[in-house]
């Protein structure tokens, strides 16, 4: 049963693979980093032993919303603990401004916060394993300072690497509506649908889907069902269903989610349909 929902792909997974959730941050979040897998499993087996890599994708932001994603590379271990004792780690931060359907790509091991005013919706690793650095003093509802794990931080931090950070959309071939293509990586792909009209969505017995609708309404049909769509929903599409179509009532934007085997098939299964290697390397994250 598991492989008829979940797919081919992952029949020897054990558990589900990713994680979706929209972010409304108030206030600046902590600067925190998550750990890899590997380290995650040497170092928190008793909290899952999985590392998270994610994305976000911003959905709504009010002006001057920013990010803070990974370390400048000519930061390194000292002038980091310098600027944490000192209350100015932010200044150490590649920063970018935050706007409505901008991507940023957040790989374990770069340290990062969210800034408030925006809406931003996260897939991720199925994990919640974070290691927290800096929280701008605040305490939590007893008056005492919120665990912080310095120690554990500076283990998977990758001093002067940059990576990730804002990635461009990349346009794939769609037939009556625009699809792009925001980020992949052996963890999930995400790619982003905008509709006007009706349109079948392909599905195959490799992998589920997730679709998470940014914006629009109307109604999914699915094996003789029509089940209405609203913005702000999140669909699970089953691996082993015949491919539905989405009849948009207003414009429709959602994204895609999905867990690929093996990233050089991927790969080359772009590049099959007449996409240029540079455009399609830049996208995906090893």
């Amino acid at each position: 049963m598991k492989t008829l929902w979940r797919g081919t792909r992952l029949k020897a997974v054990e558990d589900f693979p990713i994680l979706v959730k929209f972010v409304f941050p108030e206030d600046k979040l902590s600067i925190q980093v998550h750990p890899d897998d590997a380290y995650a499993a040497a170092h928190d087996a008793a909290a899952g032993g999985r590392g998270k890599t994610e994305m976000w994708h911003v959905v709504l932001a009010k002006p001057g919303a920013q990010v803070l994603v990974g370390l400048k590379s000519n930061v390194n271990k000292d002038e980091f603990l310098e600027a944490v004792k000192t209350h100015t780690l932010e200044k150490l931060f590649e920063a970018y401004a935050a706007n409505p359907g901008d991507t940023f790509f957040v790989p374990a091991g770069t340290p990062h916060t969210i800034g408030p005013g925006m809406v931003i919706c996260e897939v991720q690793e199925y994990s919640d394993l974070t290691y927290r650095i800096y929280d701008y003093g605040r305490v939590d509802g007893q008056g005492h300072p919120r665990a912080l794990h310095l120690e554990k931080a500076l283990g998977v931090i990758k001093f002067g690497v940059p990576y990730g950070g804002q990635t461009p959309a990349l346009a794939l071939p769609a037939n009556g509506f625009k699809k792009d293509l925001l980020a992949a990586c052996r963890y999930f792909v995400t790619e982003r649908w905008e509709l006007i009209g009706p349109t079948e969505f392909f599905t195959n017995s490799e992998h589920f889907n997730i679709l998470i609708f940014l914006s629009g309404r109307g109604k999914i049909v699915a094996e003789g069902k029509a089940v209405s769509y609203h913005r702000g929903e999140v669909w699970f599409v089953p691996a082993c269903i015949a491919p539905p179509q989405i009849l948009p009532a207003d414009a429709t934007t959602f994204l895609r989610a999905y867990v690929v085997a093996n990233m050089d098939d991927f790969k080359n299964e772009w590049l099959d349909t007449g996409l240029d290697e540079k455009s399609i390397t830049r996208q995906i994250f090893r």
